[in-house]
């Protein structure tokens, strides 16, 4: 099931909008993490994010951005709200972001593994699937870190055509 926020007039096409400051070729809207824009009746906005996980050091800055972009755009009163319940997965990345994602050079995710609800445990043990390259396509690539330029990307290379690429992982 992909998140899908629920936005209302033109502040909800503004919040979409926003690139998120970790992978910027991704909207917030994208990335699955806008969950509800409301737009009232007296120029105020609600925004309810959702970060990927606990503790995403981001969260700042697309708070702040989200929080820019609308007042840029006429919007004085602008709060935004976190919501942890239910949690991201990355099964809410959309095809246009997993699209996205793949020409920007980084392998998008696959399908999250089924969970109960409640905390989300962090797995560092082996990995489940081998990513394709997103370069020529090849499923023969190899993990080099299980942590890449943030948490919640791992380092590959690829055995076919030797380069170097991110994984976005599976949550």
């Amino acid at each position: 099931m992909v998140s899908r926020a629920r936005e209302r007039g033109r502040a909800g096409e503004v919040a979409a909008a926003v690139a998120d400051p970790e992978l910027p070729m991704l909207t917030l809207a994208d990335l699955g993490i806008l969950r509800e824009v409301t737009e009232t009746g007296d120029g105020r906005v609600v925004v309810t994010i959702t970060p990927t996980y606990s503790g995403c050091p981001a969260m700042d800055a697309i708070r702040a951005d989200l929080s820019a972009a609308l007042r840029a755009a006429g919007y004085a009163d602008v709060e935004i709200r976190t919501a942890l319940t239910p949690p991201w997965t990355t099964d809410w990345i959309g095809e246009a972001g997993r699209r996205k994602l793949a020409a920007a050079g980084i392998s998008p995710p696959g399908p999250a593994a089924p969970r109960a609800p409640g905390p989300v445990p962090v797995a560092l043990g082996p990995v489940r699937r081998r990513p394709a390259c997103p370069n020529c396509g090849s499923g023969e690539t190899g993990e080099i870190s299980r942590f890449g330029a943030t948490a919640c990307r791992s380092l590959w290379r690829c055995q076919a055509c030797h380069e170097p690429f991110e994984h976005v992982k599976e949550i």
